[in-house]
C-alpha cells in the first residue's frame, strides 16, 4: 500500500518560493590553474554548467543562541554561516562543492529574505535528509 503524499507536497510547495539554480564545476579542481602571484587556484571561465533550475528555498539553519554568561548577563552568540537548501525530490542529487544560486523569488509580496537574491552558496553537506517530497542539503554563503 502506497502512502498518499499529495497533501504534504501541497503544504511543502508553499515554502518552495525561491527561484534556485544549481551549478556544477564540470572539470572539478583538475582544470584549475595556479596563479603564481596570489598562490590561489583559479578556475578557467566559464567553468560551471547549470544542472538544475526550479523552485526551492534557502533558509538559515537557526537563530542566534541566547546564553547566560557566568555573571548573569545575557549575551547573543553570533549566528551560524550555514544555511539549508530545501529542494523538491525531483531535483538532481547534489554533490559537495556544487553551487546553488538564488535567482529570484515567486513569493507574493517579495522574497522571504531580499538579501539572499543573487547570492551563491556552496553545498557543504548532502546527507542532511531526503524525504518523500523534499531533499535538504546544507550550504554555506560564498558570495
Amino acid at each position: 500500500m502506497a502512502f498518499d503524499v499529495n497533501g504534504a507536497r501541497r503544504v511543502v510547495g508553499r515554502i518552495l518560493d525561491d527561484k534556485l539554480e544549481a551549478w556544477r564545476d564540470s572539470g572539478g579542481r583538475t582544470d584549475d590553474v595556479l596563479d603564481e602571484t596570489t598562490g590561489q587556484l583559479v578556475s578557467p571561465a566559464p567553468d560551471e554548467v547549470l544542472i538544475w533550475d526550479g523552485l526551492g528555498a534557502v533558509m538559515p539553519l537557526g537563530r542566534p543562541a541566547i546564553t547566560k554568561r557566568l555573571d548573569g548577563t545575557v549575551a547573543q552568540e553570533p549566528p551560524t554561516t550555514d544555511y539549508q537548501a530545501v529542494l523538491p525530490v525531483q531535483a538532481p542529487e547534489l554533490r559537495p562543492d556544487d553551487v546553488i544560486r538564488v535567482a529570484g523569488s515567486v513569493r507574493p509580496g517579495g522574497p522571504r529574505d531580499p538579501q539572499l537574491v543573487g547570492r551563491r552558496f556552496r553545498v557543504s553537506d548532502t546527507a542532511v535528509g531526503t524525504y518523500s517530497v523534499v531533499r535538504i542539503v546544507r550550504v554555506q554563503v560564498i558570495t
